[in-house]
């Protein structure tokens, strides 16, 4: 089973809020989930974002793949640079 970090839409038309999630590559976006690692609102200025790293270093430890935009979010909030640095 491949797992991947991405983003889970969330919110009312015309107003998304993402959920940051380890889910099976194979699940539909809005699907199941495994886990929840954080969330991400692109409607308050400025955006929203928080991420719970220990679990997101638990998730890549066991080998998920963030998706382009996860890991664009994790770039930006430095967790990806702290977990290079591990």
């Amino acid at each position: 089973m491949a797992v991947k970090i991405r983003l889970k839409r969330m919110g009312a038309k015309k107003a998304p809020f993402y959920r940051l999630v380890a889910a099976d590559a194979s699940a539909p976006r809005d699907g199941k989930s495994i886990a929840e690692l954080g969330y991400y609102n692109p409607i308050k200025n400025p955006p929203i974002v928080s991420i719970n790293e220990e679990q997101v270093f638990q998730w890549l430890r066991h080998g998920a793949i963030p998706s382009d935009t996860a890991r664009s979010l994790l770039r930006n909030h430095g967790v990806l640079q702290r977990w290079d640095a591990l």
